[in-house]
This record gives C-alpha cells, structure tokens and sequence, in this order.
C-alpha cells in the first residue's frame, strides 16, 4: 500500500523523533516524548507532554492525535482528551495531555523518546451550516444511546 503525502515537519530539539509508523498499514505514525528528563505522572493527574516537533499539515487535512493501544492498556495512560485536534494552521510544538487513569495506582514515568501517542492525517469537509425550520426524517429519527440495540 502506497498511498502517502509529504507533510513537513520541524524540529524544535535536537533530541526531537521524527513521527514513525509501525507498519505499512498503519493509519497512525507514532509521537514520542521529547524531554529533558524523565517525568512522573500521579494517579489522575494530567501532564502536558511535549514531542519537540511542530507539522505543516496541508489544508483540507486534521491531525488526530489518539492513544497509543499498548501505553493506554497496559500502563493506563491516554490523551486527556481523548482525541487530539491539530489543526492545518498550527505551527506550534505539538504536545499530548497524558492523564493517568490508575487512581489507586502509582506514579508513571515517561522517559525521553519514549513512545506517547499516535497522529493520523485526516481529510475533512468544512461544514456551512444553515438554520432550517425541519430536518429530512429517517428511520431512525431522534432515537440514539443505545436506540439500535447494540452494544
């Protein structure tokens, strides 16, 4: 599969990792910490954690910056947010809230160079949104949580 585009990236430290994929399927490129030292993340506690690195996303694309499987289920900790919007006009460091999810656990480290987070570029569609009076019916209609019967 080779369906690519150049997206151009600085970086802000020398010790900055360039984004890496770890297959050739994978949708998202891995982010790594960029650090001077090792940090420690309390039980609930959220931190800011910074990769060295700022993109030049192309218009009419998003960065997603999502959890990474292994961090979030083994270690508990995921992007505070969930998901991460980077949008095309950003040229700041790129940083991901890392939130500990253990509350009755210990303090996590991460390490320099350490695996944070994963971004995929998206194309997206800018929505003009318009008042109107009805909406189209469907089947479904305002039916939702749950109203499909699965889980």
């Amino acid at each position: 599969m080779e369906k690519s585009m150049k997206v151009r990236i600085k970086k802000l430290s020398e010790n900055a990792v360039v984004p890496t994929y770890g297959t050739d399927y994978a949708a998202g490129a891995d982010l790594y910490a960029c650090l001077d030292e090792k940090i420690e993340i309390a039980p609930l506690e959220t931190k800011m954690v910074g990769t060295g690195i700022a993109m030049e996303i192309p218009d009419g694309y998003v960065g997603l910056v999502f959890a990474r499987s292994g961090l979030a289920c083994k270690k508990g900790l995921a992007p505070a947010n969930k998901v991460g919007v980077i949008d095309s006009d950003y040229r700041g460091e790129i940083k991901v809230a890392l939130h500990n999810h253990n509350g009755s656990g210990d303090a996590l480290a991460i390490e320099n160079g350490e695996r944070i987070a994963q971004i995929a570029i998206v194309p997206y569609l800018k929505a003009d949104f318009e008042v109107a009076e009805s909406l189209e019916e469907t089947d479904r209609g305002e039916n939702g949580f749950g109203s499909t019967g699965k889980f």
